[in-house]
């Protein structure tokens, strides 16, 4: 399953389990396309759960929109990343440190209330400086 839901005007909210086929995968990319479309300083939490590798076709569909994925870059400041795996949330945090002007961070599945308030809290530390 792959389910994107906006739930603020800045904020997207992904969720993955299971395995994932190409059509589900199309239909997946281009509704984040479209909603991140008009998002500036946007949030996404993403939850990943009992993932299994994608199917062949699902890997060629994301391939073919990695360049609209890569325009969302400037859209999207920070993404919580809560997963059932470690080395998931590991990878999502090194992603995060070569992607510039995106911050990610990983979660342990069970701790929503601590991504949600990492998503809303000051940015580096530097929103929260008085001037």
């Amino acid at each position: 399953m792959l389910k994107i839901t906006r739930v603020a005007p800045d904020r997207i909210d992904i969720s993955i389990s299971g395995a994932i086929d190409s059509v589900e995968m199309a239909t997946g990319l281009d509704r984040l396309i479209a909603e991140a479309e008009t998002m500036t300083k946007g949030k996404m939490l993403y939850r990943i759960s009992n993932i299994e590798m994608p199917s062949l076709g699902a890997l060629a569909v994301e391939m073919g929109r990695l360049p609209s994925l890569f325009g969302l870059l400037p859209k999207i400041d920070r993404c919580a990343v809560l997963c059932d795996h470690a080395w998931l949330r590991s990878m999502a945090e090194f992603e995060g440190a070569i992607l510039p002007g995106l911050e990610i961070k990983g979660f342990a599945l069970d701790a929503e209330t601590e991504a949600e308030d990492w998503l809303d809290g000051p940015k580096d530390g530097f929103d929260s400086v008085p001037v």
